[in-house]
């Protein structure tokens, strides 16, 4: 009788974890302008994420000042940092493909949103990012702050006009 119930505490208490780790996302209430999708635990439209612009700025947000090879002189981007979205989101995958609005993409090691401050850039100068800009989206890199960071790898991983990131 004891081993029964003890199977059945430890049951439950897995069945708890588990549970936490499907826990949803808040829905979306404004239009969407970022899905993830692919290998992630955290969802909120069957098994994708979708965000609005205030759920993505609900989340922790950091301002970089940098020069960019699209930009005259440094520019000030704001917008989520990149590991709290691949947080919220749940991502278990260790590449990141970034997919803009006319469908070019690029490859983003998870490591690269850990090992640098990369932001999902919603404004530049405090205007908010549109499509003509580079927006709604523009994943951003501190080239200043890392000189290393501005070489032809890591500069097409600088995807602009961000629709979608799939998980892999």
């Amino acid at each position: 009788m004891l081993k029964f119930f003890t199977i059945n505490a430890l049951f439950l208490s897995l069945a708890a974890l588990t549970t936490n780790n499907a826990q949803a996302l808040d829905a979306p209430t404004g239009s969407v302008i970022l899905k993830v999708t692919g290998n992630i635990t955290q969802t909120n439209v069957g098994s994708e994420a979708h965000f609005d612009s205030e759920m993505l700025e609900a989340l922790t947000q950091h301002t970089t000042q940098t020069s960019t090879p699209w930009h005259d002189g440094v520019v000030s981007f704001e917008g989520p940092l990149g590991k709290a979205l691949i947080e919220a989101v749940g991502v278990e995958g260790e590449l990141l493909k970034v997919v803009a609005l006319n469908d070019y993409f690029a490859m983003v090691p998870v490591s690269d949103f850990y090992d640098y401050e990369v932001i999902l850039a919603m404004r530049v100068n405090g205007q908010l990012l549109r499509i003509r800009d580079h927006g709604p989206l523009f994943v951003i890199y501190p080239f200043d702050d890392n000189p290393s960071l501005l070489s032809e790898e890591i500069l097409t991983r600088s995807v602009w006009q961000v629709k979608r990131i799939e998980v892999e």
